[in-house]
């Protein structure tokens, strides 16, 4: 693999510094793997799965594998469940998102967030896709032969966000944060994107409409207990059928007493 990425003194005071040496190796790992442009791989399925520039591919056990090293002639490598646990706190500091698929189609799909600012902008590094270990396991054969990677100084650059929400995800996030002021006016503001991709999720993935997910946020934001877990557009997510069923269970209730209301009791 050749080309390089830019890295930053900043991280010698970041959290991730003062964590496990182990993080740091997975963070800088994904770093030189990620796709620097936009591609398409096929899948067993004979369907295409897009791998976006700042991307990869992979599976928990190759990461292992990847991040071993040797102690004096005795090769280590860390536990599947550890690197589990180190994606997982990348995820929550905002620093990726995790894709794991669906149905057949299960994958690792690492996205770094911010990957521009790693990246020159006349940099060379991965082109055709980023997959590895199990995950390449999801490839038909394809012809590895390449286009030299010059060529794409010579390609039209394009503005577009390396994240496909659209403004209605990144209006649902405002809302969640507006609301999340109210309750606490000292929120830390969050990391929009991340934010704006997960309410996409919601929308694209998991079928909810806009007016669903904006009445669910809203609710949640006037529950006593709810306004004090939902705290993310991840939380809201992983938490929506279960909020789903308390605003039903709650609307039901109120029925049934707007309708006892209605009965004259005092004969």
């Amino acid at each position: 693999m050749t080309g390089f990425i830019k890295d930053y003194r900043q991280e010698l005071e970041s959290d991730i510094w003062l964590m496990p040496p182990m993080y740091h190796r997975v963070w800088q790992w994904l770093k030189y793997q990620v796709n620097h442009r936009d591609n398409e791989i096929p899948m067993r399925d004979g369907t295409k799965l897009e791998i976006k520039r700042g991307q990869h591919l992979t599976s928990v056990r190759n990461i292992a594998q990847s991040v071993g090293y040797y102690e004096g002639a005795k090769w280590r490598e860390p536990n599947p469940k550890t690197i589990a646990a180190i994606l997982a706190w990348l995820e929550k500091q905002g620093m990726i998102l995790l894709d794991r698929g669906q149905g057949n189609r299960q994958y690792t799909l690492i996205t770094l967030l911010n990957w521009d600012l790693y990246q020159d902008k006349n940099s060379q590094g991965n082109s055709k896709y980023t997959a590895d270990g199990e995950g390449r396991e999801h490839l038909v054969d394809i012809n590895k032969n390449e286009k030299n990677d010059k060529n794409d100084k010579n390609e039209k650059k394009k503005n577009t966000s390396r994240l496909k929400y659209e403004i209605t995800d990144m209006e649902n996030a405002k809302l969640l944060f507006k609301l999340m002021l109210e309750n606490n006016e000292n929120c830390i503001e969050p990391n929009w994107e991340s934010w704006a991709n997960e309410m996409r999720l919601m929308r694209e993935r998991d079928k909810r409409t806009d007016k669903q997910i904006q009445y669910v946020i809203t609710w949640s934001q006037r529950d006593p207990f709810w306004k004090t877990n939902i705290l993310s557009p991840s939380k809201l997510r992983k938490r929506f059928d279960q909020l789903v069923v308390k605003i039903k269970e709650e609307e039901k209730k109120r029925k049934k007493e707007a309708k006892q209301e209605g009965f004259d009791l005092s004969d």
